[in-house]
């Protein structure tokens, strides 16, 4: 039992592909058994366990699970959905000795195991099976998810039934969407894998531990990361997005138009907003769109900043400004929301995670889309899915803030995609850093004690 940080995302296609490659199915059933119990017996301190087994591979997974738990002492009983339907679900059934419950009848224990449906369930759970789970669930003391809580689609997040909140999922083999997509990824739990052995090969992954770019003895403030950050009609945006970008890291931060507000950082150079000042050859990421508004004199900056060639990053106002489909001269960066990037690309279907793919392929930039599971999408398919979101971020300037921190890695020299990838974990150890009931203003500071 592991932690699924950096591991691989399988849908549920891809999880039947690593199995049938694997192609010893018992030994698998069989593996997944041992895990769990091996888990349950360390965290439940001899609590007694009730198992529900579902007809499919799920539930034999928890027959297997209650065997070993029962040969080792452990008190276990097993409620059942209906008599195993596959081949590999029958076979531990039958070596289960002990009672089995109907699952209507059964009375609840201080641990309850949710082995009925895992990866790949499309409809909803039969009503009666519903009701029993969350009666069950509700008198537990502790509730364990085998692979998926049932009632969860695997592959969007979505919930297909009601859904009784875990304090416990055990992933088999390896991380799936769900695990973290919203709103199931709320209903988890702590999440934890269960190594199978397989070798599964994914396009997405779960984040790890960001390589943040660090000084060295030859550094100097340009070879850090110069950005500029473009200002518009709401000062306070860009100025967050400036203070941030040095904070996350850069060397010299260039903001460009808007007011010089009292007790600003001196730090931070200014100067009138000029196409010309894009000039300079040191600048290695433009920031633009947080508070530059939606008139003309907005677009005519993004216009601009487009045509300047620059690294970019694109945010807040200039994403409801921007063409998705128009050729660009640079790298680029999109951090929409949710709302910025259903304006920007329509209202899609498919999970976050392939929406914001199929959004990456079009715009041919790296897509941060933004949200308790932000997803950062590159063109060549690469997905990255983020981990353990503050729900505080939800507060005005957070954004602003995401936003200079990727400008900070972009001017660095990380690719477009290790540069999204680093400043989203650096902006969510900053807000857990900052605990709760804070604002932007506090979640840049943070960034600088969490560098």
């Amino acid at each position: 039992m592991s932690p699924i940080t950096g591991t691989p995302i399988l849908t549920a296609a891809e999880m039947r592909s690593a199995e049938a490659a694997h192609g010893d199915s018992a030994f698998l059933m069989e593996q997944a058994g041992q895990g769990i119990a091996g888990a349950i017996r360390r965290l439940v301190a001899g609590a007694e366990v009730l198992i529900l087994c579902g007809p499919g591979n799920n539930g034999g997974d928890g027959y297997v699970a209650a065997r070993l738990l029962r040969e080792q002492g452990h008190a276990v009983r097993i409620a059942a959905a209906g008599e195993p339907k596959s081949d590999l679900a029958r076979a531990a059934r039958t070596r289960w000795d002990g009672p089995v419950e109907p699952l209507a009848e059964a009375q609840p224990a201080p641990v309850l195991v949710d082995a009925l449906f895992g990866t790949g369930l499309s409809r909803p759970l039969p009503d009666g099976v519903a009701t029993d789970l969350h009666r069950l669930a509700e008198a537990a003391r502790f509730r364990v998810a085998i692979d998926l809580p049932s009632g969860v689609a695997s592959d969007d997040g979505c919930c297909l039934s009601m859904v009784p909140r875990f304090d416990l999922t055990l992933a088999l083999g390896s991380a799936k969407p769900a695990h973290l997509l919203y709103p199931a990824a709320g209903l988890m739990g702590e999440v934890r894998l269960i190594d199978l052995g397989l070798a599964p090969v994914s396009r997405a992954s779960v984040m790890r531990r960001a390589d943040l770019p660090e000084p060295g003895p030859a550094s100097h403030k340009y070879s850090r990361g110069m950005v500029a950050v473009v200002a518009g009609r709401m000062g306070g945006a860009a100025e967050l997005a400036a203070v941030s970008a040095l904070r996350a890291g850069a060397g010299y931060v260039l903001h460009l138009g808007g007011r010089d507000p009292k007790g600003a950082p001196h730090a931070v150079v200014r100067r009138r907003w000029s196409a010309e000042a894009l000039d300079d050859v040191r600048i290695g990421a433009v920031v633009i769109g947080p508070g530059l508004g939606r008139d003309d004199d907005a677009r005519a900056r993004l216009d601009a900043v487009l045509a300047s060639g620059r690294p970019l990053v694109i945010d807040g106002d200039a994403l409801h400004l921007l063409d998705p489909d128009a050729p660009r001269g640079a790298p680029a960066i999109l951090t929409p929301h949710q709302g910025e990037f259903d304006a920007l690309f329509g209202k899609g279907e498919g999970s976050r995670i392939d929406r914001a793919r199929a959004a990456a392929a079009r715009s041919g930039a790296t897509v941060v889309l933004k949200g308790p599971d932000t997803v950062i999408a590159d063109p060549d398919g690469r997905v990255i899915v983020a981990t353990g979101g503050s729900p505080w971020l939800s507060t005005a300037g957070t954004g602003d803030v995401l936003a200079g921190a990727t400008g900070a890695m972009l001017s660095a020299g990380l690719s477009p995609f290790d540069a999204a990838t680093a400043a989203v974990r650096l902006h969510g150890r900053a807000a857990v850093a900052c605990g709760r009931s804070f604002i932007a203003d506090d979640l840049a500071a943070a960034l600088s004690r969490v560098r």
